[in-house]
């Protein structure tokens, strides 16, 4: 039997947040606090816009942009939007393929100025970098949040990429979810 030590997950996950690494559209390396900012300010004055913000994920990431679509527009009173809909995702899937599925939604429903969240734990998945693509071909602001390997192909494709270092998807999900409560909260602590 395999014993838990929640102190050294706790420890591990504690490591694991304080090496994530941000990167802009660029490739530069940016501090972890100023990235935050910058996401912060960039849904707050594009919402002052009258734009929205679009969320991605699977599974579990879904999840966490479903959470995140909520916080933001219940509590920080911010437009916020997911396409992780069961009919959406069956009829999109069915009529042209899963890696389409969020890519068709946003043809249809992102605005220049919106901004778009996308959230991969492997940073591989080619519906999210097809939704990612086609929003960025929209004008939207693009933010990514990715895992596993240092190179996934999700990792330099937003304005900001938060790319977390491991290959568990606890650890992975975690963080991603941690970075989002960070950037509702203070979005949240704003209003």
């Amino acid at each position: 039997m395999i014993r838990l030590n929640l102190k050294d997950y706790i420890n591990e996950l504690k490591e694991i947040l304080l090496n994530i690494q941000i990167t802009d559209y660029i490739n530069t390396n940016i501090e972890l606090n100023s990235s935050i900012e910058t996401a912060v300010r960039t849904i707050t004055e594009q919402s002052k816009q009258g734009n929205k913000v679009i969320i991605i994920g699977n599974g579990g990431s879904a999840s966490i942009a479903n959470h995140l679509a909520i916080d933001l527009w219940k509590n920080a009173g911010i437009r916020a939007t997911t396409y992780s809909d069961s009919a959406l995702l069956t009829c999109i899937s069915n009529d042209f393929g899963y890696e389409h599925v969020f890519e068709k939604p946003i043809e249809m429903f992102a605005d220049k100025g919106d901004v778009l969240i996308a959230i991969s734990s492997s940073g591989m998945s080619k519906n999210i970098i097809n939704g990612l693509i086609t929003a960025k071909n929209k004008g939207c602001m693009t933010i990514t949040m990715s895992g596993f390997k240092e190179n996934n192909s999700l990792r330099s494709e937003g304005m900001i990429n938060f790319y977390v270092p491991s290959d568990s998807y606890g650890y992975v999900e975690l963080a991603h979810s941690i970075l989002c409560h960070c950037i509702a909260d203070i979005i949240t602590a704003e209003k």
